[in-house]
């Protein structure tokens, strides 16, 4: 047989999970003792007075509340946020497609990512180019195992400076702390790379967002592509006599 205990003790056989499940299955039991709901005092949190169950319950829902306008205010700052870089993503495509001399494309590049995205350093170096472009300052300086590691990037990389040779691209190497470097395609081939360059070392960081990076680096690689050497299917053999 159940019983009663000492006040504020529990009552034999019977548990708090079993309380609570019966008043989940049971809502209007407040509606039929709702003597209870004002005679019931808790703690409140904010500091030691006692309060009803009805005012506890308001407390709990002003928290829940005001955690959501914090997170709604989060969300319109990264949706503000993202509409600015959008923008200039678009800005900077449409630059580029207003540009006809395809040999200023590198430099219209560099010098529109700078500008719109306050860049402080940025370069390129490309390969596998047309003849006609292959005196350019862009198309120097690239190492064997530079276009290996480009080619081998699926995503952008961002993070440290940790002596990449790409640094030694940028005007002043010596002062950078942390890059982001985007690897540039048509279809599947990698014909040059990017570097995004900053002395902020949380600037780019491993853990950041590359989305945008990758934008960036399809709108760079699109405009880019007009600089390659025309690609010319092999022969096919000669049909045997």
């Amino acid at each position: 047989m159940t019983q009663t205990p000492e006040l504020g003790g529990p009552i034999a056989g019977i548990t708090e999970a079993d309380i609570a499940q019966y008043l989940a299955h049971n809502p209007a039991f407040f509606e039929r003792h709702a003597e209870l709901m004002a005679s019931i005092t808790l703690t409140s949190p904010h500091g030691q007075r006692a309060v009803s169950l009805q005012e506890r319950q308001m407390e709990m829902l002003r928290e829940r509340i005001k955690g959501l306008e914090m997170r709604i205010v989060e969300m319109i700052r990264h949706g503000q946020e993202n509409l600015t870089i959008a923008d200039r993503i678009h800005r900077t495509t449409r630059r580029l497609l207003l540009t006809t001399d395809a040999a200023m494309l590198p430099a219209r590049l560099v010098e529109t990512l700078k500008h719109e995205f306050l860049i402080p350093q940025a370069g390129l170096r490309l390969w596998g180019l047309a003849p006609e472009f292959a005196g350019e300052p862009w198309a120097q300086g690239a190492s064997d195992d530079a276009k290996t590691f480009a080619a081998s990037l699926s995503l952008p990389y961002c993070g440290a400076n940790s002596g990449f040779e790409a640094v030694r691209w940028l005007d002043d190497g010596a002062t950078v702390a942390s890059l982001a470097m985007l690897p540039l395609r048509q279809g599947e081939h990698c014909f040059g790379l990017l570097v995004l360059a900053s002395p902020d070392p949380t600037r780019y960081a491993a853990d950041m967002g590359t989305d945008f990076l990758m934008r960036i680096g399809e709108v760079a690689s699109a405009s880019l592509s007009r600089l390659r050497a025309p690609f010319v299917a092999p022969a096919a053999p000669a049909p045997a006599p």
